[in-house]
């Protein structure tokens, strides 16, 4: 076999995560900030592919909203990529490039760029592999009638790409994708990957509107939306936040433990003091007595004030072991139950997420962590028929996202209620030392 060598050094992301996740997975969905490069990094990976396929006659396309377009975001680049390999072909008026031959009278590898505003360029063939860039510009009957049918009979993968443009049929796939074991889901925001600095990022934000400083570079799926809880540039903000134990000096700390509710959720335990969120742990597949044990870990390590554990299903048994081993700290909260402010809020669940929100926007700062954010970031809300906020529920919620707000929901359940020092908690002392931001 001839070596060949693409004029190709791909990103340290795309050569650390995301070629060798795109080797495992058949169909991914990719929601890339602006000048991500992700037309360049995907061209590549299946350039590489195509040269691999030892299949007679492979065929492979790249899709953009309109032809002119995709002729104009990526034919320059799939003929410099492929201007190293020895016998490659161009034609320029189909737009494909076809490669080295493998077999005796039969084509060899074939990539083309087609616009989907012409779909009949696709229909009747057969693909090995397909890209589809920024597929929320796409109609979404594209990829059932047309382009998975022509994947079928070969075993053909596919690569959704794009930057997100509200809750479309690029959102759907992206859940989808979240959803599914045998699918790759990724989101890559411009605050996180280093590709563009932070002086580049402070001008663009200053000259850039809110919801599309958000949408482009944040990759905000809810950008466009007026019902989500928590936007997603005060979870991002509230990671860039370092504090100390010295920062928090004095203040009361506070536990909140979701208890794992089915096979697939997870126990989440999480700390705060003050304006840190400091510490959160993560179990799978524990029994009530395996969470109990985790919980007095935990109360151990950071002897709280007070630790507040949802009572909903295996919640209950929980709380009671702690109570009967004499930890007074703990107490049940039943996300139903009547919230603080119940002229304002349905229930507690409601009360608690906006207080939460209240305190990142105040300056909390929470651990980098990609579940928490995002969790945080999906929860929507609504006025009721007594016009109090209410939450989507946690059920419909898994359904729409395929996950649990499991560590979410532990996050917000440390803004329950006020807390006071364990010392005032307990003590026959005079006065309580309150947290100012637990009653947010």
């Amino acid at each position: 076999m001839t070596d060949v060598v693409i004029p190709y050094t791909p990103r340290p992301i795309w050569r650390d995560e995301i070629h060798k996740a795109l080797d495992l997975y058949r169909f991914a969905v990719m929601a890339c900030h602006r000048r991500f490069g992700k037309t360049v990094g995907s061209l590549n990976g299946m350039l590489r592919k195509a040269i691999l396929n030892t299949k007679r006659a492979p065929q492979y396309a790249y899709v953009a909203p309109f032809r002119n377009q995709a002729k104009r975001v990526a034919w320059e680049y799939l003929k410099y990529y492929t201007s190293t390999i020895p016998g490659r072909k161009v034609n320029e008026s189909e737009l494909y490039v076809e490669l080295l031959t493998l077999y005796p009278n039969t084509p060899g590898a074939r990539i083309y760029i087609i616009g989907a505003d012409h779909p009949d360029a696709l229909r009747g063939m057969y693909l090995d592999g397909v890209i589809l860039d920024e597929y929320a510009d796409m109609k979404p009957e594209l990829w059932g009638s047309v382009i998975r049918p022509a994947l079928a009979d070969r075993g053909g993968w596919a690569w959704f790409i794009g930057t997100p443009k509200g809750q479309n049929a690029f959102y759907e796939m992206y859940l989808h994708a979240l959803k599914s074991d045998d699918w790759f889901a990724c989101l890559y925001r411009g605050t996180e990957t280093g590709i563009l600095s932070e002086s580049e990022l402070e001008d663009m934000r200053s000259q850039m509107t809110d919801a599309e400083f958000r949408q482009e570079i944040l990759c905000d799926f809810t950008a466009s939306a007026t019902n989500i809880v928590i936007p997603i540039d005060l979870v991002t903000d509230a990671i860039k936040r370092e504090l100390r134990g010295s920062d928090v000096l004095g203040l009361p700390t506070v536990i909140g433990v979701d208890v794992a509710r089915f096979g697939d959720d997870r126990t989440v335990i999480t700390t705060r003091q003050g304006l840190w969120a400091k510490d959160i742990r993560t179990y799978t597949g524990l029994d009530t007595m395996e969470v109990a044990g985790c919980v007095i870990g935990a109360i151990n390590e950071f002897n709280p004030a007070a630790v507040f554990v949802d009572s909903g299903a295996m919640g209950a048994g929980v709380i009671d072991r702690l109570h009967q081993l004499s930890y007074r700290q703990v107490q049940e909260v039943n996300f139903g139950e009547r919230a603080g402010d119940a002229d304002r809020y349905a229930n507690i669940r409601a009360e608690m997420y906006f207080k939460a929100r209240d305190w990142l926007k105040s300056g909390g700062a929470i651990p980098d962590n990609s579940a928490l954010a995002n969790e945080l970031t999906v929860v929507e809300y609504k006025f009721n028929n007594s016009g109090k906020i209410q939450l989507e529920s946690k059920e419909k919620l898994k359904e729409r996202t395929g996950r649990s707000p499991d560590v979410a929901d532990s996050f917000v359940l440390t803004f329950a209620r006020p807390v006071c020092l364990a010392s005032d908690y307990f003590d026959e002392a005079p006065a309580a030392v309150y947290d100012p931001l637990a009653g947010m």
